[in-house]
């Protein structure tokens, strides 16, 4: 699209070199032919190293945005995002690409479903009732379970495993809202990357980015029953329990290992080697590896077994 078009789209003034958008993305990452937004206070000192062609930002901060980037000035810079990621969202399946490639020795069953411009590797196999969705790739020695499904442009590694119903970049739960408590979709325009030898469980869904990727490292071991939010990372060989689960943007390190329902808040790092019990709540990063939490509110394990105990002593 025209950048005057983007900008008559969400009402900003438009001055300037009227050039082609591509897409769109973050501050850090976008090209010089992509637009970014700014929404969060604590991504502002990232305006001025941005490529971007044009950033939407409010009032307050459009003297940050440099002078070889536009500003594109708005009352609500995140419900301004919402309303364009609909007209860079790519088509759900596209019949003009070329008939999907299937690897040397690859089993694919007659009821599984493969759609135009999907790779599938060699030696792998696809039970019944999996889709692969437009573009998405699939390495070699894969085994989906039947009813897998994986949407558009999603990659999945070498020796992975992915077993029965789960869902590999449905979109993350991203929306926009406005003043009047009104809801607007984000459309989630990245994608999900899973790496060599990942194992998932099944009924488990991994979220697709808004930009960029959600990254499954290799080696990692994902239980069923999980969930894991949009943008989120995994560090290599970490190990997710049966209904564990990631807000968006969450990275863990390598080897970290979660417990059964343990949960982490979104936009938090944790550090490598650190293992959580069943039902902890991580609510901020975690720095130093190494270490084993407990409960909620977070605390060191060998403390909450303590607080058991006294608790246990003053209900007798």
């Amino acid at each position: 699209m025209k950048l005057s078009e983007i900008a008559s789209i969400i009402g900003a003034e438009f001055q300037g070199s009227d050039i082609e958008i591509i897409g769109m993305n973050t501050l850090k990452d976008a090209k010089k032919n992509e637009l970014s937004f700014v929404s969060n206070a604590k991504y502002v000192k990232d305006i001025k190293e941005t490529n971007a062609a044009a950033v939407i930002v409010s009032e307050d901060v459009k003297n940050e945005v440099p002078s070889d980037s536009l500003a594109l000035v708005v009352a609500n810079p995140y419900w301004s995002m919402a309303i364009l990621s609909k007209y860079f969202a790519p088509v759900i399946e596209d019949e003009n690409l070329p008939v999907a490639i299937i690897g040397k020795g690859s089993k694919v069953s007659a009821k599984a479903e493969i759609a135009n411009g999907a790779v599938i590797g060699e030696n792998c196999t696809i039970l019944a009732h999996v889709y692969v969705g437009t573009e998405a790739v699939i390495g070699d020695n894969t085994i989906l379970y039947p009813s897998v499904t994986v949407y558009r442009d999603c990659k999945i590694g070498n020796e992975c495993i992915i077993h029965a119903n789960s869902v590999i970049g449905s979109d993350g739960f991203g929306f926009a809202t406005n003043n009047m408590g009104e809801h607007k979709k984000i459309y989630q325009n990245g994608n999900v990357v899973v790496e060599d030898d990942v194992e998932i469980g099944s009924n488990t869904s991994i979220d697709r980015a808004v930009f960029g990727a959600t990254l499954i490292k290799k080696g990692t071991r994902i239980d069923n029953l999980v969930q894991i939010g949009h943008n989120c990372e995994i560090g290599e060989y970490s190990v997710m329990v049966s209904q564990s689960g990631l807000a968006g943007s969450t990275k863990l390190g390598r080897n970290v290992v979660m417990g059964g329902q343990a949960a982490a808040a979104g936009h938090l790092e944790v550090a490598p080697f650190s293992t959580f019990a069943a039902r902890s709540g991580i609510t901020s990063s975690i720095k130093e590896p190494g270490k084993t939490y407990a409960g909620f509110p977070l605390m060191g394990h060998r403390q909450w077994l303590k607080l058991q105990a006294k608790l246990a002593k003053l209900v007798k």
